[in-house]
């Protein structure tokens, strides 16, 4: 057994019995010590942004040797692996303790898994996976539950205003290639409900208010009668500025304020729908759904939701061949949504 005192004599037999040597003893080696890969742990991902992030981590046990180097590795892959499947990997130094590491060239909108890792004769150790996600960049498409189904979007910078909207219209099919492109009309909502299914531009008609902010069904609600609401007993909350109870754009995004809307019409090239449509957003003559239920203008002009309210009425963009504007309109009637980032 290492590390144990031993004694020994020499012997010899014969007919008349044993006889016996000196006494010697002896002590075994020590068992020499096993290296192990060194032990890791990897530090939270902080200060993302769309390109790059702050990580580390810290090495509590060398193995039993040395430790020549250390850093973190990262993937689009989950266990991320020096050499194998890494999207990049950082040297931050060599030895045991704590240790800082920054990732760099990363891509906006995307998921990486990163560990920490450090070396030593016996190998390479990692650390705990951490999971994180790069910032949203404006022109990155979008893709989320619209309707209960998953669709993806494009986004675009506004050359006007320096914000960042969704590229077609909530419901559109695509980008508008024309005004009048009945592709890219998209849906109609009624002001303050979510997509539900009431904003597609055939959904059946209801006559029956709704008491609550979520009336339970995807019917169109007719009220022809003052004060021109989906709802009794109006709540004025239901979309703004920091989304809503009923905010009808996915997470991050929002209806536009009135103030939003205005700075881009302001920007366009005339006040129409050649200009609505010239402007960065190609804004389409999507029509309108009247109070009653009725589609109306649609190829012609184009009716535009902001979340800002006006007495019992909410704030619009509207344009034709001759004009554009921003005007009231009575909630109760189905108009053109176009998600702007939060």
């Amino acid at each position: 057994e290492p590390g144990t005192t031993y004694y020994l004599r020499a012997y010899a037999t014969n007919s008349a019995g044993t006889a016996y040597g000196d006494q010697e003893s002896f002590v075994t080696l020590e068992e020499e010590e096993e290296i192990v890969v060194p032990t890791v742990t990897t530090s939270l991902v902080t200060d993302i942004t769309q390109t790059t992030a702050i990580s580390g981590g810290e090495v509590t046990d060398d193995g039993g040797a040395d430790v020549t180097v250390r850093g973190i590795v990262w993937s689009k892959q989950q266990n991320p692996a020096l050499i194998s499947n890494e999207d990049g990997s950082t040297n931050d130094g060599s030895g045991t303790g704590p240790f800082e590491s920054q990732l760099t060239g990363l891509t906006s909108t995307t998921t990486y898994y990163v560990r920490a890792f450090a070396t030593n004769s016996a190998g390479t150790g990692y650390g705990n996976q951490i999971e994180f996600t790069t910032q949203f960049k404006c022109g990155d498409d979008v893709t989320f539950i619209y309707s209960g189904t998953s669709v993806t979007y494009g986004t675009i910078e506004s050359s006007a205003t320096g914000k960042c909207w969704m590229d077609r219209n909530l419901g559109a099919s695509r980008v508008a290639q024309a005004s009048d492109d009945d592709l890219a009309y998209g849906d109609l909502f009624q002001w303050g409900r979510e997509d539900d299914g009431h904003q597609y531009r055939y959904s059946s008609l209801i006559y029956e208010l709704s008491d609550e902010d979520k009336p339970g069904h995807g019917y169109f609600i007719v009220n022809e009668s003052i004060p021109y609401d989906w709802r009794v007993g109006q709540n004025d909350n239901l979309w703004n500025e920091s989304g809503g109870i009923n905010n009808a754009c996915p997470a991050g995004w929002r209806v536009p304020s009135e103030q939003e809307l205005n700075n881009e019409i302001i920007s366009w090239s005339s006040f129409d729908n050649t200009g609505a449509f010239a402007s960065p957003l190609k804004l389409v003559s999507g029509g309108i759904r009247n109070r009653d239920g009725v589609l109306n203008i649609e190829g012609l002009g184009g009716s535009y939701w902001s979340s800002t309210i006006s007495d019992h009425m909410a704030r619009t963009v509207s344009f034709g061949d001759d004009h554009a504007f921003i005007g009231s309109g009575y909630r109760v009637a189905g108009r053109s949504v176009r998600c702007i980032k939060d």
